[in-house]
């Protein structure tokens, strides 16, 4: 990535100057043909890590000032919502809120679990969104019936009164924590399916008075298999559950043609649990970076760019939006790009894959409409322009493209992410450089996911690849309809973790 000053770069494209660079710079990336080749390599000299890494910056300060959360429905993200409508104003866009009311969930004290039987101690875990509070200390025990626990006739009377011990997989969180507490269960914990730490939802429908913490496969197995030794745990949770509002922000160019629009966003809020940098002030910041840099670019297409509110509370902010999208206004968008996690320090270069053809619909991933795949191959071509490897992630429906890709909506989506608690693979740390064996973003979901948590490289090489998509499509969408064959492209991430790789935004895992 080029280094060159914001205010040289933007000076040579508003007047027309960077024409005469173009003529000697190194060839444009595949698919970025005519005006948008010219822009892109314009913009993405102007585009820096140093930018983006400014706003990540002041993210972590308005966490640092707001209780260490910029949670929705909370301080810290009214504080980010005020700060992003700052950048995008003064870099000259029209800019608009949009208000919604939620379910919010907010962590009052930080949760426990402990196991107080012999090797007694604290034990690692992620409390699952929307639970209630409680603190309860008691025998564990497992399902008399299936170990999922998805049908009341997986409990009986030996699980009353104890906390029990509940696999991943099949039916929802809450769904197996609801009968856990129709039994008469005291608390759940439940442990991963696959390697890795889990986190999850109960859903934010989810109202019982009912504790429910997540735990790594690992430590499901090794408790499971003390529960014939008399275990003992303690599951703490003290939490709020109750309605807030909260906001999007839009940005939009005031130039290009309002009837095709191409729309780029990512979410601003991060967990409660934590200040969200890699999730998801890394992606919001490289938006910010980008705006700023192409608002003199007098595109063909409109542009808009939308920073999502409570997306940590399932996709609630881009559901809103969707939703009240007028079939006209629906029809206006030409595509829409998403951006979750583009820092993660164990990184991955993950592209979504909007053909199917590494994840087809029924093995973890949804259909993407038609144009998807074009997104997905001008992803991966750019990559292939700068000689960097890439891979495919499923369309999950696991961050804010999932409603831009639902049923009646169809409107052709795609992006970028970088990877979040599943494990580095041998053959992705061969490829990718970092640590097989460990997550693609060690403090997903938890306190430690700020500054010091994302890597400058990722956000370096992912920052260049978002400005080229956008500046690309701004200029000309007619390659969304070139037609895209071929097997997937490189190493893929599993098809349980995709898409974002929020578990808690899948409730039905």
């Amino acid at each position: 990535m080029g280094r060159t000053s914001g205010r040289w770069s933007r000076g040579l494209l508003a007047t027309g100057l960077v024409t005469a660079l173009v003529v000697v710079a190194a060839p444009a990336p595949a698919q970025a043909g005519g005006l948008g080749s010219l822009g892109s390599w314009a913009l993405r000299k102007a585009v820096t890590a140093k930018g983006v890494m400014k706003h990540v910056k002041e993210l972590q300060k308005i966490a640092d000032r707001n209780g260490g959360n910029r949670a929705s429905g909370a301080p810290g993200y009214d504080r980010s919502v005020d700060y992003a409508e700052k950048v995008f104003r003064k870099a000259g866009y029209r800019v608009t809120r949009q208000q919604f009311d939620f379910q919010t969930f907010l962590i009052n004290t930080p949760s426990e679990l402990q196991r107080v039987s012999a090797p007694a101690g604290d034990l690692p875990h992620r409390i699952m969104s929307y639970t209630g509070s409680a603190d309860v200390t008691a025998p564990a025990s497992v399902p008399t019936g299936d170990a999922q626990g998805c049908a009341a006739s997986d409990f009986g009377p030996a699980n009353a009164g104890t906390i029990v011990l509940l696999s991943r997989g099949t039916c929802p969180f809450g769904q197996k924590a609801t009968n856990a507490a129709q039994a008469g269960a005291a608390a759940a914990v439940i442990y991963n399916n696959v390697s890795g730490d889990l986190s999850g939802t109960l859903g934010n429908t989810y109202t019982l008075d009912f504790a429910a913490v997540g735990v790594s496969q690992a430590l499901g197995q090794e408790l499971v298999g003390q529960v014939a030794g008399g275990l003992t745990l303690r599951v703490f949770t003290d939490t709020y559950r109750g309605m807030a509002s909260t906001e999007n922000i839009f940005a939009e160019s005031r130039w290009g043609n309002p009837n095709n629009v191409v729309m780029a966003g990512a979410h601003l809020d991060s967990v409660p649990e934590g200040p969200g940098i890699n999730d998801n002030g890394s992606g919001s910041a490289a938006l910010l970076e980008i705006a700023e840099k192409m608002s003199w670019i007098p595109t063909k297409n409109r542009v808009r760019f939308a920073l999502w509110g409570a997306e940590e509370a399932n996709l609630v902010g881009s559901t809103h939006y969707v939703a009240n999208l007028s079939e006209a206004e629906q029809d206006r968008i030409a595509l829409y790009l998403n951006f979750d996690m583009v820092g993660s320090p164990n990184y991955v270069r993950f592209v979504y894959d909007g053909d199917n053809s590494a994840f087809p619909p029924g093995t973890g991933s949804a259909a993407g409409p038609p144009g998807s795949g074009a997104i997905e191959e001008l992803f991966h071509d750019y990559f292939a322009s700068q000689r960097l490897d890439s891979a495919e992630t499923p369309f999950s429906g696991r961050s804010d493209y999932g409603p831009f890709i639902a049923a009646g909506v169809d409107i052709p989506s795609g992006g970028l992410f970088t990877g979040a608690e599943l494990i580095k693979t041998a053959e992705e740390a061969a490829v990718y450089g970092g640590t097989a064996g460990q997550p693609y973003d060690p403090c997903y979901h938890q306190r430690c996911d700020d500054i010091n948590n994302v890597s400058v490289k990722a956000i370096d090489e992912m920052s260049d690849a978002i400005a080229h998509a956008i500046i690309t499509y701004a200029f000309d969408t007619r390659g969304l309809t070139a037609p895209t064959t071929g097997p997937a492209e490189g190493t893929t991430a599993p098809a349980g973790g995709g898409g974002g790789l929020h578990d808690d935004h899948d409730v039905a895992i």
